[in-house]
């Protein structure tokens, strides 16, 4: 059974957590199926109440950079150019 919890997002909106939109991102990256779900399950399992988006942007990029340096660098190129954030 999937936990229910709020995350905080950058505008400081409260959401439910969505693992499905970890899977969906990791995915982007190139990684494939599998390893997208591996770490949409890791992350779900740290998150908490009141866990900011930041933190599970990082909790990503950790797994991604532990498994392949390629799909972390993607992640990183769509984060600037696309969300126009500073990585």
């Amino acid at each position: 059974m999937r936990k229910m919890v709020r995350i905080v997002k950058r505008n400081e909106k409260k959401e439910e957590f969505s693992p499905e939109k970890v899977t969906v991102s990791v995915l982007k990256t190139g990684a494939p199926l599998e390893t997208a779900r591996e770490i949409s399950g890791i992350v779900e399992e740290k998150v908490t109440e009141g866990t900011k988006t930041e933190a599970i942007r990082d909790m990503v990029l950790d797994e991604l950079d532990r498994r392949n340096s390629t799909w972390a660098d993607n992640w990183r190129v769509y984060d600037r150019a696309v969300k126009k954030r500073k990585v």
